[in-house]
C-alpha cells in the first residue's frame, strides 16, 4: 500500500511538495498596508490643507509645501510597508525541517511580495478613490501655495507659444490705447475692433518670434499716437513699456514653469527612492515577524 505523496525524491534528497509561498499572509499584509496607506494619505491631505490659505501671505511657500509633501510620502511608504511586511511574516505557518537561512530568505520574499501587491492595489484598484478624495485636496493646496504669480503669467506663456489669452492680451492692448487725458471722453475710434485686432496680432506674433521688428514697433507707435492722443515720442515710450511688461511676464511664467518642473522631478525621484526603501523595510519586517512567530511557538512548545 503506497502512502499519499507528500514528499518527492529529488537527487536522493526529500523535497516538500508544498509551495514555499504562503499567499494568505501575503494578501493579508498587502491589504493592511493598502488600508494604512489610504488612512495616512487622508491625514496628509488634511495637514496639507492647513498649510494654505486664500489670504495673501498666510500660506506656506511652494518649496515648503513640496518638501512637506515629499517627507509625508516617505513616512506613508515606510509605515505601510513595515506593517504589511510584519504581518506577512508573523501570520505564515512554521516551516519545519528547513535551514535558518532558507527561512530568512522565504520571509524576506514574503515581505517583498506583500509590498508589491499593496503597491499594485494602491496604484490600481484604489487609484481612482485616492484621486477623488486626496487628489482634490492636494491639488487645491498646491495651487494656493504656488501663488497668484503663476495665474497672472500663464497667459504670457500662452502668448510665447503662439496662443492667446483674451483677458491678459486684451489688458496689454488696452494699455496701449489708453487715452492720454482720462478725464475726457475716449477719442473716436478708441474701441475700433480692427485696430485692436491688428495690435493683438502684432503682439502675439512678436511674442512667438521672441522679438518685435522695427516695422511692427513703429506701426504700433503710430496706432497708439492716433488713438490715444499722444505724441509720436510718447507713443513709442508706451509701446516700449508694454513690450517690456509682456517680456517680464513671460520670463516670470518661464521661471514658474521651470520651478514646477524641478519640483515634479524631485518629487518623482524621492517617491521612487522611498518605494525602494519601503520594499527593503517590508522585507526586514517580514523577517522580524517570522522570527518572533517561530520563537513564540518554540517557547509555547517547551512550556
Amino acid at each position: 500500500m503506497v502512502s499519499p505523496v507528500t514528499d518527492v525524491e529529488v537527487s536522493g534528497a526529500r523535497e516538500s511538495s508544498l509551495s514555499a509561498v504562503s499567499w494568505g499572509p501575503i494578501v493579508a499584509g498587502a491589504f493592511a498596508a493598502s488600508t494604512l496607506t489610504v488612512i495616512l494619505m487622508l491625514i496628509g491631505s488634511g495637514l496639507g490643507l492647513t498649510m494654505v490659505s486664500p489670504w495673501t501671505g498666510a500660506s506656506a511657500s511652494a518649496t515648503t509645501f513640496a518638501v512637506s509633501a515629499a517627507v509625508w510620502l516617505v513616512v506613508v511608504q515606510w509605515l505601510s510597508s513595515g506593517l504589511g511586511g510584519y504581518l506577512a511574516g508573523r501570520l505564515r505557518t512554521k516551516w519545519v525541517g528547513i535551514h535558518d537561512d532558507e527561512v530568512y530568505f522565504r520571509d524576506t520574499a514574503h515581505g517583498f511580495l506583500a509590498w508589491a501587491l499593496a503597491t499594485l492595489l494602491v496604484a490600481g484598484v484604489l487609484g481612482s478613490a485616492l484621486s477623488a478624495t486626496v487628489g482634490a485636496g492636494v491639488q487645491a493646496a498646491s495651487n494656493v501655495a504656488s501663488g497668484a504669480a503663476a495665474g497672472a503669467t500663464s497667459a504670457a506663456t500662452n502668448a510665447a507659444s503662439g496662443t492667446t489669452d483674451g483677458n491678459t492680451l486684451g489688458y496689454f492692448v488696452d494699455t496701449l490705447f489708453r487715452p492720454a487725458d482720462t478725464s475726457t471722453v475716449a477719442p473716436a475710434g478708441q474701441n475700433d475692433a480692427g485696430v485692436t485686432a491688428q495690435a493683438s496680432r502684432i503682439l502675439v506674433a512678436s511674442a512667438a518670434r521672441g522679438e518685435v521688428s522695427v516695422e511692427d514697433k513703429t506701426y504700433l507707435a503710430k496706432l497708439v499716437a492716433s488713438r490715444a492722443g499722444l505724441s509720436q515720442a510718447d507713443a513709442e515710450k508706451r509701446v516700449d513699456s508694454v513690450l517690456a511688461g509682456m517680456e517680464d511676464a513671460k520670463n516670470k511664467a518661464k521661471a514658474v514653469a521651470d520651478t514646477a518642473r524641478k519640483a515634479s522631478a524631485t518629487f518623482a525621484l524621492v517617491g521612487a527612492l522611498s518605494m525602494i526603501v519601503g520594499a527593503f523595510i517590508a522585507s526586514i519586517a517580514a523577517v522580524l515577524g517570522g522570527k518572533q512567530r517561530d520563537e513564540d511557538e518554540a517557547r509555547f512548545v517547551r512550556g
